[in-house]
């Protein structure tokens, strides 16, 4: 049955993916983002299309809507823009969550959140499960994206248990795809970007540390399972692709997939960057039925071609 969806962080990298696999589905999508760092190009697409509506707002200030599901997405993701403003991504993370866990209570509708593997912080178990607490520094240059995602996941439990919601919640690994922002720092687009322009291709510290990389499509997937699921089940799920591959693999992966004489040097290790992340995915596999299917190689070349289209 169609129904009507509002996704806050709708012009962003996962949300202009989810509000076009939504729309194929028949439903109704309101895409709303304050463009902090959201992206119009990204849903450019959409605009005039019948289900379709943009909203220009801040999710840290509460709005009156009437939705039947809400994908609480809203948050700059990436460590060069939350931490160009980091009073305002805890804001993001805590407010923005209260504010949909508040809307979604008047409405009694189910609520989505998008939280983070860096809700482990530098962890100690590896990989990486759901009943792990993780180990992250409360105050470092970082937290105010690690702990804003943990006091969210706090809320959302909350709500569930005060007011009897349906609260959903997975906990992202290192996603990357088309659509993401050239610079935006995060790793798979830093290394692409400089390999397409023939420019040394930065590697913090030695590049031994290890990353999981999920393509878009496949977490969208995920996604969409556990929206669909039963009240009953809640989360945390993580969700992401379980290959383990260090920093440095990564970078030649990019530089043979790109033809690139790009070189590779080593800068420091930024304070409190996490030495492994890895999920266990053995409670998205049975709960939801969801794994990946595109593996790095695959999702790399999609990458690729489309960052060629943008890098000069």
């Amino acid at each position: 049955m169609a129904k009507t969806i509002l996704i806050t962080g709708g012009s962003g990298f996962l949300g202009s993916h989810l509000c076009d696999r939504l729309i194929e589905q028949g439903h109704d999508v309101l895409c709303l983002d304050n463009f902090y760092t959201g992206n119009k190009e990204n849903i450019r697409h959409l605009i005039g299309h019948d289900r379709f509506e943009l909203i220009r707002h801040d999710v840290t200030i509460p709005i009156e809507l009437e939705v039947d599901f809400i994908y609480n997405l809203a948050c700059p993701a990436s460590p060069v823009h939350y931490q160009r403003d980091p009073v305002h991504t805890a804001k993001i993370s805590m407010m923005g969550a209260l504010n949909m866990l508040e809307l979604a209570n008047r409405l009694k509708c189910p609520v989505f959140q998008a939280s983070t593997s860096e809700v482990y912080g530098d962890p100690e178990q590896h990989p990486q499960q759901e009943d792990y607490w993780g180990n992250v520094n409360p105050i470092g240059p970082r937290s105010c994206y690690d702990e804003g995602k943990r006091i969210a996941e706090t809320l959302f439990m909350d709500f569930r248990r005060q007011y009897d919601i349906d609260t959903k919640l997975v906990r992202i690994f290192n996603t990357y795809g088309p659509r993401m922002s050239e610079n935006d720092g995060r790793v798979v687009s830093n290394f692409i970007v400089q390999a397409l322009r023939g420019e040394d291709i930065t590697i913090y510290g030695d590049g031994s540390q290890t990353r999981s990389f999920c393509y878009v499509d496949d977490l969208i997937r995920g996604f969409m399972l556990l929206a669909d699921s039963p009240k009953e089940i809640s989360g945390p799920i993580n969700i992401g692709n379980p290959g383990e591959f260090t920093i440095k693999q990564l970078a030649e992966n990019v530089i043979r997939l790109t033809n690139s004489n790009s070189k590779l040097i080593s800068l420091d290790l930024p304070k409190d960057d996490p030495k492994q992340r890895k999920p266990n995915i053995a409670k998205a596999k049975e709960i939801l039925g969801w794994e990946p299917t595109i593996n790095l190689e695959q999702g790399l070349i999609k990458t690729i071609e489309y960052f060629a289209q943008k890098v000069k």
